[in-house]
């Protein structure tokens, strides 16, 4: 999205949408919970929570400052992960959110029955017994999903402001009612209001930790949101911190209020917690108010439910509108509304997964202990992802730098799987409802995204070979040279390819040695220094420093494979000079068919420019199977020059109307994730003679690439079709095959 949208947040926006996600909801659906399960010792709970929260928000702080884009967690595995273990992430996030969103539409709902039960049966002595049914909670929960899921569709915006403003100011007022309250109470009443302080031993605060980590949640749907912050570099960080701050400012002292002033004359606060589980500050806050604190919290919760649940979808939407944007979920869900510049698609589809949970899911406790146990993975994971970005990352480039490092992300890991596996044997169902999606979302992945998704990621390294770098690899570009007039070019290609800041190039030069006489042995030596120094010269010129390998042998083919293997090269580059003998059954066939590693075969005349390049044709005939090697190319091509890019396939000339417009159609698919950064024309030809027709297009371009296919050691890498347009063919030709690993 970053690259379509505008960054319209700034600093009190972007902690509206940590305190809308944080503040209220949590603590208002799942203290009685924590009370009923640890008693006073949920005051510990909390705080707990809140350190561990601080800790992992310090790296959420430092990825975002370095990755200021919309995405959260998923973008910054996507930085440093595989393809596939970045869905995994996006996956289990955006179910993070989804389950969020799901617990604060619940919650609403319930607090929404009892204010209406309240005013039904006070004032209008009516009693309507299936108004606490579960499927009238449910239908509540369900409406307000869609309230906000039509409501940001037309904003690209989070939490409103009036919402945030609205809750904090009654929360202040309900902390200084109940400090006020404490005055008038002994010390000795507040110690008995405090004891026993531990209900059910440290296990119980350990079990109310686990089930309302959730609470703390939300500082994270900052960095879900990064790319529409303004000065994200100062403002994300600034943000994460303040959002977290001003929750538990009213979360300790709220807590430490209930079981000292609001339990009332008899009882303590775990029984209470056990009898009004979802409703334990609205009663503690009647006990020490009366009806004003009773419709006072009842305000504050509707309110925090609601502001949490917008601050959720919106922040899941995005999340989701990332991933598609990478072809990890449905391309039609990365499309932003031309009116309003709002993921509509994401948004509606994200939306009818909530309510399809709420269906499922129908009760706070459950929803709190999945979304619990879930975000504490997905913030295990991130503790790691901070500390892998860390060790391959310049630290000076980092504009916000955490503490303690590596201290904090150890101890946040360490915290976070000892929560989630205590959780996990806690609450089973929380357990079984996360590897059912993580289920659904293997098989799908691997039916639906797979293909695209490793398309998209491989033009995405082309156009930013930082994320190479990133995720531990420096590819080596090998490079044979027999003809020194054809250094430049093949240098600049391959520089091209793998920029030297985040890779190597390295020439290779082969002597043979004769069978006899010295002077033979000298001339040979000689001749490969002349082509070594020819070749570093016209190197040197372009502004490019490849490395120099020169190695001895009896076959110069034999030699260049060995090579390609030991170094372990990513790419073989190949110069296509000699036309004048056919090419299948060749040395250079052969080699081509026998190494593992990518290959590209480059035939353009000396001193021609890669960056140079205006216009590119490419001919593609269906389903490419060396697709990511070409979308590699493509998204170079864009990032070094951005040039004009027309994708072709020539049909037959009896071919229908409709089979040409799936073709367009399969084509303009393909192209799409080739080309996420450029531009680019799909065209559909009717023509019997496919090389005529590319031999005679090819010179308005400057640039043709066609793919080749390597099927078996024995067996014809250059079809007669491909040798028949390299041969008659003056456009520089790139011949492109994917690696056989």
């Amino acid at each position: 999205m970053d690259k379509n949208s505008k960054r319209t947040i700034g600093l009190l926006g972007a902690t509206g949408v940590g305190v809308g996600a944080i503040v209220g909801g949590g603590i208002l659906a799942l203290s009685g919970v924590a009370f009923a399960l640890s008693g006073p010792s949920a005051i510990l709970a909390f705080g707990f929570n809140g350190i561990i929260a601080i800790i992992i928000a310090a790296s959420f702080a430092e990825m975002s400052s370095m990755f200021p884009e919309s995405g959260g967690t998923y973008l910054f595995s996507k930085k440093v992960l595989s393809i596939e273990s970045a869905f995994i992430v996006g996956w289990i996030v955006w179910f993070a959110s989804i389950l969020a969103s799901v617990l604060y539409a619940i919650g609403f709902a319930s607090f929404f029955v009892i204010g209406l039960n309240v005013v039904l049966t006070d004032y209008f002595k009516v009693s309507l017994p299936w108004l606490n049914s579960i499927w009238a909670v449910n239908l509540i929960a369900v409406a307000a999903v869609s309230f906000y899921a039509l409501s940001l569709s037309f904003r690209n915006s989070g939490s409103g402001p009036w919402l945030n403003f609205g809750k904090l100011f009654v929360f202040a007022v309900i902390i200084a009612s109940g400090l006020y309250a404490l005055t008038g109470k002994s010390p000795f009443e507040i110690s008995e209001g405090l004891t026993p302080f531990f209900s059910d031993g440290y296990t119980g605060m350990l079990k109310a930790m686990g089930y309302t980590f959730i609470a703390l949640q939300g500082f994270d749907l900052i960095s879900a949101v990064g790319g529409e912050i303004k000065n994200p570099e100062k403002n994300i960080p600034r943000s994460i911190f303040l959002s977290l701050g001003v929750t538990l400012l009213i979360y300790i002292p709220l807590l430490f209020i209930i079981p000292t002033v609001g339990v009332g004359a008899s009882g303590t606060v775990t029984q209470m917690g056990k009898q009004y589980m979802e409703a334990v500050i609205v009663v503690g806050v009647k006990n020490y108010i009366g009806d004003f604190g009773y419709w006072l919290v009842l305000v504050a919760a509707l309110l925090s439910m609601l502001s949490a649940l917008n601050a959720n979808i919106f922040a899941s939407s995005r999340i989701a509108l990332k991933m598609a944007e990478d072809r990890t979920l449905p391309k039609n869900m990365g499309i932003l509304n031309n009116r309003f510049n709002t993921p509509l698609n994401s948004i509606i589809f994200t939306s009818a997964i909530i309510i399809l949970v709420v269906l499922t899911i129908s009760n706070v406790e459950s929803a709190g202990a999945a979304a619990s146990l879930i975000f504490l993975i997905s913030f295990s994971i991130a503790q790691l992802l901070a500390m892998i970005i860390r060790k391959r990352t310049d630290a000076a480039k980092i504009p916000y730098k955490m503490p303690f490092y590596p201290v904090l992300p150890v101890v946040g890991i360490i915290c976070c799987l000892l929560l989630a596996v205590f959780q996990g044997f806690t609450v089973p169902l929380a357990g079984f409802i996360i590897l059912t999606w993580m289920l659904l979302g293997g098989i799908l992945y691997i039916i639906l995204f797979s293909k695209s998704a490793k398309v998209a990621d491989a033009s995405a390294e082309g156009f930013d070979p930082q994320l190479s770098v990133l995720r531990g690899h420096r590819p080596l570009v090998l490079v044979p040279i027999s003809n020194p007039a054809n250094a430049s070019s093949m240098v600049t290609v391959a520089s091209a390819i793998v920029p030297p800041d985040y890779g190597k190039v390295q020439l290779l030069s082969v002597v043979t040695p004769p069978e006899n006489e010295s002077g033979e042995i000298n001339r040979e030596i000689n001749n490969n220094r002349l082509i070594m120094n020819e070749s570093l010269k016209r190197s040197f010129s372009e502004g490019l420093y490849p490395e120099v390998l020169t190695t001895v042998a009896d076959n110069v083919w034999t030699e260049i494979k060995r090579v390609s293997i030991s170094s372990n090269c990513s790419s073989l580059l190949l110069g296509l000079t000699n036309l004048s003998e056919k090419l299948d059954g060749s040395e250079l066939e052969n080699l081509i068919n026998e190494v593992s590693c990518d290959v590209v075969v480059l035939k353009a005349p000396p001193e021609w420019k890669f960056g140079e390049v205006k216009k590119v044709l490419i001919p593609v005939a269906g389903n490419s199977e060396h697709g990511e090697l070409l979308a590699r190319v493509i998204g170079t091509l864009t990032r070094i020059g951005n040039p004009a890019i027309e994708f072709i396939q020539i049909l037959p000339e009896y071919s229908s109307w409709e089979k040409c417009e799936k073709a367009r159609l399969d084509i303009f698919k393909t192209a799409d994730d080739f080309m996420q950064n450029g531009n680019f024309t799909v065209k559909i030809i009717k023509r019997d003679n496919v090389v005529d027709e590319i031999v005679s297009r090819s010179v308005e371009y400057d640039l043709v690439i066609l793919g080749f296919r390597r099927v078996g050691k024995y067996l014809k890498a250059f079809g007669s079709l491909t040798q028949q347009i390299v041969k008659n063919t003056d456009t520089p030709i790139i011949l492109i095959s994917r690696s056989g690993k």
